[in-house]
């Protein structure tokens, strides 16, 4: 009698604890609500931002200040090639430069000689260029003022800095790309022919604050053409232009 009288004691003391435990936690958690129980507000707004464009207008066309792509053949020591060319940034972004890289895609003398082979000369006008005869060939001139844009380099050429050129968008550059056969090319270039890749770079302006309506630009664009050139099978006296 007495072992059960303290079994149920034993039970009894159980309960009570288990009952003072719960009471606790539940004590616990209503003090944990008020602490944490803040006043709150939240103010927003959206922001549009968007990207703008580096665009060159493409050259690979034939018109009165676009005839880079047009070859010549049979040209003589001596002889000059004259080819009008527009750089235009179409894109929103001013430009901080254009580059010029120019690559044989088939090869020879005329573009690997860099003494006799072809030579090339730049030149931009402030105005388009008035383009001469029905041909090929074409003659330039320029009804404006003349600026040198690189001077005379060999035909080939790595990331060729283009001066005096207007880099902000939407801007012109009529351009006449020279291209001469010097007179004093040996033998050993007649019969030589040569493809030349001519890709022109824009890259952006210097990264700056934006402000309302001015948006991240792009890096670069890039216009690439070829034109083929081809040295006739003889020596020849000089002739202007001849394509």
């Amino acid at each position: 009698m007495k072992g059960t009288t303290s079994r149920v004691g034993r039970a009894v003391i159980t309960r009570k604890l288990m009952l003072s435990v719960a009471m606790v936690m539940v004590a616990a958690s209503v003090v944990g609500i008020g602490a944490f129980a803040v006043f709150t507000d939240t103010a927003a707004v959206s922001q549009a931002t968007s990207s703008g464009t580096v665009t060159l207008q493409p050259i690979n066309v034939s018109g009165a200040n676009d005839r880079l792509s047009i070859g010549a053949s049979n040209i003589a020591a001596g002889d000059t090639i004259q080819r009008a060319v527009n750089l235009k940034e179409t894109g929103s972004i001013d430009l901080a430069s254009i580059t010029l890289t120019t690559t044989a895609t088939t090869s020879s003398l005329l573009d690997t000689d860099t003494t006799n082979g072809l030579q090339m000369v730049i030149e931009r006008c402030s105005v388009a260029w008035t383009e001469s005869g029905a041909g090929p060939p074409h003659t330039y001139t320029c009804g404006g003022t003349t600026t040198s844009v690189p001077a005379s380099a060999p035909v080939i050429g790595t990331n060729l800095a283009l001066s005096n050129l207007t880099l902000t968008a939407g801007a012109d550059n009529y351009l006449r790309v020279t291209l001469t056969l010097p007179s004093a090319a040996p033998n050993t270039l007649q019969g030589k022919s040569s493809t030349v890749n001519y890709a022109f770079t824009a890259t952006q302006r210097a990264a700056q604050a934006h402000v309302a309506n001015r948006s991240r630009p792009q890096r670069a664009a890039i216009q690439a053409l070829s034109g083929s050139f081809v040295a006739g099978p003889r020596r020849h006296t000089r002739l202007q232009g001849n394509d």
